[in-house]
C-alpha cells in the first residue's frame, strides 16, 4: 500500500455570509490587478486575483456557490446568498483564479502586477510602482 501525499493547507477563505468556503493545499500565484471592462464591472472596481493549479483548490462549503458561464472558455464562481465574487476558471487553463478579497488573513499574498490598463476606468490612476500590462488575458 502506497502512502498517499497529503499537502498542507497554504490558505483559506470564503464568501461574506460564510455559504462559500475553501481550501487551498499547494502553491498560490501571487495577485494580479485587472483592469479590463468586464472586471471593473464584475467588481465595481478592478479586480484582484491570486491563483492556485485546479486540483490543489478544496471547496468545503459550497451551498449557495452558483456559476456563472461569462464566455465558452471561462466560468465565475460566486455566492447567491451574499453575491461575493470568488473564483474565475477556464477550462484551458490548470488554474483557478481566486479573488484576493476573499483569503483569510494572513494570506502572504502581495499584489505583483496590473494587466489591462489600457481598459482601467478614467476615474483613477495606477501609481503604486509595479509593472503594467496594457493588455492581458481574456477575462470575459
Amino acid at each position: 500500500m502506497s502512502e498517499v501525499e497529503v499537502k498542507q493547507i497554504r490558505a483559506t477563505g470564503g464568501c461574506l455570509c460564510g455559504s462559500v468556503r475553501y481550501i487551498v493545499r499547494g502553491e498560490l500565484r501571487n495577485v494580479v490587478a485587472c483592469h479590463c471592462v468586464f472586471c471593473r464591472r464584475l467588481h465595481s472596481h478592478f479586480a484582484a486575483y491570486a491563483a492556485c493549479d485546479k486540483a490543489d483548490l478544496e471547496l468545503i462549503s459550497v451551498g449557495k456557490l452558483r456559476w456563472y458561464r461569462s464566455s465558452p472558455t471561462t466560468h465565475r464562481g460566486f455566492c447567491s446568498r451574499c453575491g461575493a465574487q470568488i473564483f474565475s476558471k477556464n477550462r484551458d487553463e490548470g488554474y483557478t483564479s481566486i479573488a484576493a478579497g476573499t483569503f483569510n488573513e494572513p494570506a502572504g499574498l502581495k499584489l505583483i502586477e496590473h494587466i489591462c490598463v489600457a481598459q482601467k476606468g478614467s476615474y483613477y490612476e495606477i501609481t503604486d510602482g509595479l509593472p503594467q500590462k496594457r493588455g492581458g488575458t481574456d477575462c470575459n
